[in-house]
This record gives structure tokens, sequence and C-alpha cells, in this order.
């Protein structure tokens, strides 16, 4: 599925440098640094970081902090954005505000409290959550 994707967004937590270098033979990669990321990564990747792809501008965050005021924080953090993207939880989430979609595509490997293990797919600009096996 990643494979020939335009760009593929990452949320943090890669654990590992070489997890990225995987993912960066698939297709290009935007990533951001996560809690659980080598000294290595934390280095190498931002924060936070915006990207504009196909005419979409695209917040990127790992830790958009407490559940309490969240949308406000991140709309705040990334204004005029047309996509948030963060991590953290592993739990997928999807809510259109003010224009802005705000997504956690949750994990693809580590579900932790979450249904199931997923991740996103952003096509047109609309976001979805793919449950993965």
């Amino acid at each position: 599925m990643l494979g020939g994707a335009e760009l593929i967004l990452h949320a943090g937590d890669f654990v590992a440098e070489g997890v990225l270098v995987e993912l960066e033979e698939l297709a290009p990669i935007a990533g951001v640094h996560g809690n659980m990321d080598d000294a290595a990564l934390k280095t190498r990747l931002p924060a936070r970081r915006l990207v504009e792809v196909a005419g979409l501008r695209i917040g990127m965050v790992h830790d958009a902090g407490p559940r309490a005021a969240r949308t406000e924080r991140l709309l705040g953090w990334f204004p005029g954005c047309d996509v948030v993207v963060y991590g953290h939880t592993h739990m997928a989430e999807l809510e259109r505000r003010d224009g802005c979609w705000l997504l956690n595509p949750g994990s693809p490997t580590e579900r932790r409290r979450a249904p199931s293990r997923t991740m996103a797919v952003v096509d047109r600009g609309v976001p979805r959550i793919v449950p993965l096996a």
C-alpha cells in the first residue's frame, strides 16, 4: 500500500532510524520525531513540521498534548492548514473543524488500547482511517 505513494507522512515513534530508512525505500517521507525515537531520529527529524503536497498544507506533530483543548491547540499551532496529523495516543481519530481535518492515524504496529491497528490515507485532500489486519 505504501509503495508508490506520493508521500508517506509519519507522526513519530519510528523508534529506530532503520525504520525510517526502510520507509524511504518505499516512497518519499515526511516525519516528525516521537517520544520513543532514538537520539539519531531526534536529531534528524523535527518535533513539528509543515509540508505542502498536492496543494495541501499539512501540519505534523507527534504529541498533541492532553485531550482537553487538543483541537484548539492543534489549530493554533498550525493555522491555515488543510490537514493536521498527530500521533502519540495510538488511537485513530478523524475530525473536521473550521475547514481543517485533524487526523491521528493510529498505529500500524502497536495498537495498545486501540481496537485495531490502523493507518490513514489522504486522497484528494480527504483523509480516511484504514484498519489493518
